[in-house]
């Protein structure tokens, strides 16, 4: 596993804006869209649990991550599930919900990005000693729940997750959020045996976009 301390995962997030979120139909072909990906320029790759043997995914990406790219894994949920996929080589893990693998992660070294949704919830995950909080679901609030979310906790760092693409990339930086996790407006189908020339084009055109930002 790729040692990866907090704030060298934020800068990267910082740096990037783009955490991709790779949910395969196999781990073959999560694999080939993970390595499209980090060939493409994106820093920040997440393979989901819900993939079918997620953790052979990851091991058959992780020796082959470029230096300053990071992959981890999503949808943790269990203190099992962040022992498994640390071993398979992760080197940060995501949750959807301020859920018992938070802890557990943080309590051996591994960075989190944990999702949360409420102020109470944001803020227990941070108590929790999460990286980042990512709202999940950010497209149902919108960057301005995010902005208020935000303001009375300005020692948290935010990532907006869950129906993120192009578009929204720029609104909700400028809301204060780090960065976005992109899913299927990035991935599409690319995870799930589709054209890989089609996903390297949409990672190109998120990498470029993210460029634009620079600064901001």
């Amino acid at each position: 596993m790729t040692t990866l301390d907090v704030p060298t995962l934020l800068d990267a997030v910082r740096a990037s804006r783009v955490v991709a979120v790779v949910r395969g139909d196999s781990a073959e072909h999560a694999a080939d869209a993970a390595r499209i990906l980090f060939r493409e320029g994106i820093r920040l790759v997440e393979i989901a649990m819900t993939t079918p043997e997620t953790p052979s995914a990851i091991a058959a990406v992780a020796p082959s991550v470029p230096k300053g790219s990071y992959l981890g894994a999503g949808t943790v949920m269990t203190p099992q599930d962040v022992d498994v996929v640390a071993a398979a080589g992760a080197s940060f893990i995501v949750t959807p919900s301020v859920s018992a693998s938070v802890a557990h992660a943080v309590d051996r070294g591994i960075p989190v990005l944990a999702g949360a949704f409420t102020a109470t919830e944001a803020y227990e995950a941070w108590r929790q000693g999460a990286a980042a909080v990512k709202l999940f679901p950010a497209s149902a609030v919108g960057p301005g729940y995010l902005k208020a979310l935000a303001d009375p906790f300005p020692q948290i760092p935010f990532l907006a997750v869950g129906g993120m693409g192009l578009a929204e990339l720029p609104q909700y930086v400028a809301a204060g959020a780090l960065g976005i996790g992109a899913g299927g407006p990035l991935v599409g189908d690319g995870a799930k045996g589709g054209d890989p020339g089609a996903l390297a084009e949409r990672a190109r055109a998120f990498v470029a976009a993210a460029a634009e930002l620079e600064g901001a």
